[in-house]
């Protein structure tokens, strides 16, 4: 589904340039459910931000199901992210002033699907997540886990092909953790290829395969146990 080579990001700063991200190569197969795991300031949420198509200021090549999107215009990956990727965000990112109802709605209206067929798939995600009864509320009205609940149905309505998670539970009771987590293992099963970033071995136990990035560089990748080798050779 997704290959990189020679990824690499930096920003200008005062003193110069800072490197978050140093010749990533990684690909990742469909239906794999990926942790990306490593110390705070390591490049984990720049290097899901690239996988996202939501940063177009890094380097190298970046294939997402054989399309090139290191050649794509902002246009382009902003559709083609549309279509296959859904994103839950640590802190929510709901709408304040669209309701439950309307928030989860909201990746749909960029599909050309009727409004009867749209009514019915938000009726149906409501009932998944049992939020039915909270439809009509605001996110200002809603606990913490249940405006995750909220964000997952949105990044998920759609079905996309891949599910980027960046600290899915990290504002979460444990109970309440391990629910999303369970959720996050039955979509993978059901074939949603998904990637997260977390602290939580935890929630990395639920994946099938660990990618450690420090200081910008991926240092281990469990598909890739040889890659470990080579870094603490050099």
């Amino acid at each position: 589904m997704i290959e990189l080579k020679n990824i690499e990001r930096s920003y200008k700063t005062g003193a110069g340039q800072t490197w978050v991200l140093r010749r990533i190569g990684l690909t990742i197969q469909e239906g794999e459910f990926v942790t990306i795991m490593g110390p705070s300031g390591a490049g984990k949420s720049s290097l899901l931000n690239v996988l996202a198509l939501l940063d177009d200021q890094w380097l190298g090549e970046y294939w997402f199901k054989d399309q090139p999107v290191h050649k794509m215009n902002r246009k382009q990956r902003a559709e083609l992210a549309k279509k296959n990727v859904g994103m839950v965000f640590q802190s929510y990112h709901l709408l304040d002033d669209l309701t439950v109802q309307e928030n989860i709605d909201l990746p749909l209206s960029y599909k050309d699907i009727p409004r009867a067929e749209r009514q019915g798939l938000v009726a149906d995600t409501l009932d998944h997540f049992q939020i039915v009864g909270k439809k009509d509320l605001y996110p200002s009205q809603l606990s913490g886990g249940q405006q995750q609940l909220v964000g997952i149905a949105r990044a998920v309505i759609h079905k996309p092909a891949l599910l980027l998670a960046d600290e899915p539970t990290g504002n979460l009771h444990s109970t309440q953790a391990k629910e999303i987590m369970e959720l996050f293992r039955e979509l993978n099963q059901q074939g949603t290829t998904i990637i997260q970033v977390t602290h939580s071995e935890l929630n990395a136990s639920y994946g099938n395969r660990i990618i450690e990035v420090r200081d910008g560089w991926m240092v281990k990748d469990t598909a890739h146990p040889e890659l470990g080798a080579e870094v603490s050779a050099s």
